[in-house]
């Protein structure tokens, strides 16, 4: 009988201990191998709990890690957290109310680590029970003195390059989180409300071409368009585009003459609900030289100038032009030499320079209800409206960000852009598709920011002239402060005193103690430059290169892009490659997950079960991973009960059939027991054949990174090929023939070769089964780990094309013959083939048998072959006739074949051993039965 699989907990512990799970990855990292896998984890972000998007990636990179190491290499994977940043330090003040705002720079330090810590534990020890091969007293942190040293060190390289500079730009600012923030630390509301008006720049001087097409009697306005009121106050110019035509038209509501682009009369003049007509028209170009006024300060001139990035999508086709708050805005500013001045401070607030109506006032709220109040007084307002669309927040405090001038450091993309997008080219992407999302990413990003205006980080390692613009930093300093960092971590910059912080020879160049010229910088590094540099600190060798970097698509924008910018701006190289890219997490009805929809799944919860059990079961972890791998996740990867339950159910049969192989292959010893494949019973070799076949297509789809076809190919063959077919075939040679018979160890020997490749094929996903079928194969005297034994081996003997095409043939026939007789025990009837036995020898030689391989793949009382036609039809007999198609040359070929079956029900009696119809009569046992116990 089969053995039972079915283990309690205290066994279950027994087992891993036995198998040596927990000290797998140190094992293998001491093996004598020649080749090595090194798959770099990218850090999760340590501020809060476990959750199903940590499952997913890091189970699927234990599948990959545990597969390669099946293979023969050895793996390197250190995990690793990102543990600075805006986000943890915005949780802890937070927790902190008011008392926060007392708070030192070191004891905000003090508390995010702890923080951090303790964010760190609670990940660490769910990615352990879900079975991830790691060694976890050996994981890389970005809070680490080492590793702060060697980013620090990056970031001087970078620095003595040119590709590290300070300037005064617009960056995204984010007054809630009162810092910059890069392009990967926003994300898109898209039901965000502007208020958008439409606003009149009375035109001051036309230009020379546009002079003769006005009638100086009446006053011209240039029409723009702005979903950002706020910025008026900053405006500095209006664009236009040269080659594109504008109109001069009179509005039949006020009699006033705007100019606008030829493209937008229709739209705008429906927009502010009046009719244009247009006196005349006019290229773009035709606009150089001429001004407008302000329309907030009448004697401030606004010019009109040429700019590529106007575009005829929205508005007027005249761009409102505030340098301070727009990128595209501070390129025509550097042309022209246009003021930058910023008139909003790092609270989102206007400042004194904005004025005495403005002062004090937040740009997003009462800021923008005063310029509109002031447009209004100025009669330079058309229509205000509100307008819903996509608009930059801050990724953690969920709130608007504004773009905003302000002195930071920055990365000059532009340098590199060119050589990465080469180096992407020789990159293996999964799915292929992200390779060119990545490389557009990088092309619409103007420059990365990388200086962040809070304490809990990495300080950029750069001195402040105290009086002057100019900042201190080179060789001598930049190894100074490495060494500081690396011994004692990145607080001496806050605890030290700043004399002490710079070597002797340049500390006496500056001052010397007493009267020191210079005071250290108090911005702190961008996380994804944190976490970007770790190449440097946690791949192996002198190449430092990945075979494999695998993360959500976010990563596109974020730790892909600034691994790759910084290890091309260090040395010329990408640091992976191959990438995999897999989609988010969504709720079972596609749907984000969200506390407030009720409809976030704990991976915890999934595993151990809920307060509830009959509402939230216990799953086990390998549940969880099964889900993980049959998911296409290479798009979005849905999550929910039913989708557990699927899972549940698939492992289920999965172990039935393993408890079938187990308990079948009990008394037998491969070492003396097995039949030479050549020997085998037809339908036991035809096992092997498809067993070779799957082996080879699981072991493609590995390479591939494609687990869910691992479990489409496994589920497939152990329902269909094994469950419905070959097991359903066999039972009677299992149980009823002599326990030593060659046709009973046939089958014995192929269930063994099943059984071992089916675990080693789902070992990298399900660990924990994988390991609990091996301690109980009988036949391993001490039982070992499945992971400690190596990868799937089959033999070139096992593929036999001729048989399969003979074994298809005889299949064609029994299964016309099954669906004759639906719900009928198929035992019950004989069988008359009609056609030349040259086709079916190999499966019986006689002409008529009870116990061929024929008769036992047909599962027949008895099967008779005729070269043709009997004389007589019997009166209960039913005749089938078909069609089969035989492949001849693995398929080049195909040749059809026609069959003809007759089903006559059987004359013999039912034998009470075997209960086949091959009795003489119901009390007696049939021939075969007879010499099995007579031989006992």
């Amino acid at each position: 009988m089969p053995v039972g699989i079915g283990l309690v907990a205290a066994s279950f512990v027994d087992m891993i201990k036995k198998c040596g799970f927990s000290e797998l990855y140190s094992w293998q990292r001491e093996r004598k191998v020649k080749t090595e896998f090194c798959l770099h984890d990218g850090p999760p972000y340590a501020n809060g709990d476990p959750h199903v998007g940590h499952a997913l990636n890091k189970i699927l990179k234990d599948i990959a890690n545990r597969y390669h190491m099946m293979r023969g290499s050895k793996i390197h994977f250190v995990p690793g957290w990102d543990c600075h940043g805006l986000p943890i330090e915005v949780k802890v003040l937070s927790e902190l109310g008011e008392k926060a705002q007392d708070l030192s720079a070191m004891e905000i330090r003090e508390k995010a680590r702890s923080f951090a810590k303790a964010a760190i534990e609670k990940q660490r020890s769910a990615f352990i029970r879900w079975g991830i091969m790691a060694d976890w007293n050996n994981c890389y942190y970005t809070f680490d003195g080492s590793y702060e040293a060697k980013q620090l060190r990056i970031f001087y390289q970078m620095y003595d390059k040119g590709l590290i500079y300070r300037s005064y730009k617009p960056v995204f600012w984010s007054p809630s989180s009162r810092t910059a923030l890069a392009e990967a630390e926003l994300e898109y509301n898209p039901q965000h409300v502007s208020r958008s008006v439409y606003v009149k720049f009375p035109l001051s001087k036309p230009a020379p071409k546009l002079a003769s097409l006005i009638d100086g009697s009446s006053p011209v306005s240039i029409l723009v368009w702005t979903t950002q009121p706020w910025t008026i106050p900053a405006n500095q110019a209006v664009c236009y585009m040269p080659d594109a035509k504008y109109a001069v038209v009179k509005c039949s509501t006020s009699g006033e003459l705007y100019i606008l682009a030829e493209d937008k009369v229709t739209f705008v003049a429906s927009a502010l609900k009046t009719t244009f007509e247009v006196i005349s028209t006019f290229s773009g170009a035709d606009l150089e030289n001429g001004t407008c006024t302000h329309p907030l300060i009448p004697d401030k001139v606004s010019p009109l100038l040429p700019a590529n990035h106007v575009t005829m999508t929205k508005g007027t086709g005249l761009v409102h032009t505030a340098p301070a708050h727009g990128m595209e805005d501070y390129s025509v500013a550097s042309q022209h030499n246009l003021s930058t001045d910023c008139l909003v401070d790092e609270d989102g607030v206007f400042t004194a320079a904005a004025g005495p109506e403005l002062q004090n006032k937040a740009v997003l709220d009462e800021g923008t209800d005063v310029v509109i109040k002031m447009l209004q007084a100025s009669k330079n307002l058309l229509l205000e409206e509100k307008l819903v669309h996509s608009y930059p927040y801050d990724w953690r405090t969920k709130k608007p960000v504004v773009i905003r001038a302000s002195k930071q450091w920055f990365i000059n993309i532009a340098e590199l852009k060119a050589t990465a997008k080469e180096l992407l080219k020789k990159v293996k992407f999964i799915p292929g598709s992200a390779q060119n999302a990545m490389a557009d990413m990088m092309d619409r990003r103007p420059y990365w920011c990388i200086s962040r205006q809070r304490v809990w980080g990495v300080p950029i390692p750069v001195f402040h002239h105290k009086t002057k613009d100019e900042v201190l930093i080179n060789s001598q300093t930049i190894e100074h402060i490495a060494k500081l960092v690396e011994q004692h971590g990145s607080d001496v910059w806050w605890t030290l005193p700043p004399e002490q912080l710079l070597p002797k020879e340049v500390l006496s160049q500056v001052g010397g103690p007493d009267a020191l010229e210079y005071e250290p910088g108090r911005d702190i590094l961008d996380i994804w430059f944190d976490s970007g540099t770790s190449w440097a600190c946690v791949l192996p060798g002198t190449d430092q290169r990945a075979d494999l970097y695998l993360e959500g698509k976010d990563q596109l924008g974020g730790w892909f892009q600034s691994s790759l910018l910084t290890s091309v701006a260090v040395r010329k190289r990408a640091p992976f490659r191959t990438v995999v890219v897999h989609g988010f997490t969504l709720g079972e009805k596609g749907e984000k997950m969200s506390k407030s929809l009720g409809n976030v799944i704990d991976p915890d919860v999934v595993i151990n079960g809920g307060q509830d059990q009959s509402k939230e079961p216990p799953y086990g972890a390998d549940v969880l991973r099964w889900w993980v791998a049959e998911s296409n996740v290479f798009t979005e990867v849905t999550l929910g009960p039913s989708a557990l339950n699927a899972a549940r159910e698939d492992i289920s049969k999965l172990r039935n059939t393993l408890r079938f192989l187990l308990g079948n292959v009990a008394g037998f010893n491969p070492e003396t027991d097995s039949i030479p494949v050549n020997k085998m019973y037809v339908l036991d070799q035809y096992v092997l054949h498809l067993l070779q076949d799957l082996a080879s297509k699981i072991t493609d789809s590995y390479k591939q990174y494609d687990f869910g076809k691992v479990i489409r190919l496994l589920q497939a063959f152990y329902t269909r090929e094994l469950s419905n077919f070959y097991f359903s075939i066999i039972k009677d040679r299992l149980y009823c023939e002599k326990a030593s018979d060659p046709k009973r160890r046939s089958c014995q020997t192929a269930l063994a070769e099943i059984l071992d490749v089916i675990v080693r094929s789902f070992a990298p996903i399900l660990p924990h089964l994988a390991e609990e079928v091996f301690q109980h194969v009988p036949y391993l005297k001490e039982p070992k780990s499945v992971f400690r034994t190596g990868w799937i081996a089959t033999s070139s003997v096992w593929k036999k094309p001729g048989l399969e095409e003979a074994m298809e043939s005889a299949c064609a026939m029994r299964d016309a013959f099954l669906r004759s007789i639906p719900g009928k025990n198929a035992a019950e009837h004989q069988l008359l083939k009609c056609f030349s036995r040259a086709h079916c020898q190999m499966l019986q030689a006689e002409e008529t048998s009870s116990t061929s391989q024929l008769n036992e793949l047909m599962m027949a009382s008895q099967t008779t072959l005729l070269p043709q036609d009997p004389p007589a039809m019997p009166s209960d007999a039913t005749e089938l006739r078909g069609t089969f198609l035989i492949n001849l040359e693995g398929g080049d070929i195909r040749e059809e074949s026609e069959y003809k079956v007759i089903v006559t029900p059987t004359t013999k009696e039912k034998c009470p051993r075997c209960w086949k119809y091959t009795a003489e009569s119901s009390d007696t046992l049939c021939p075969r039965c007879a010499d099995v116990v007579g031989g006992k």
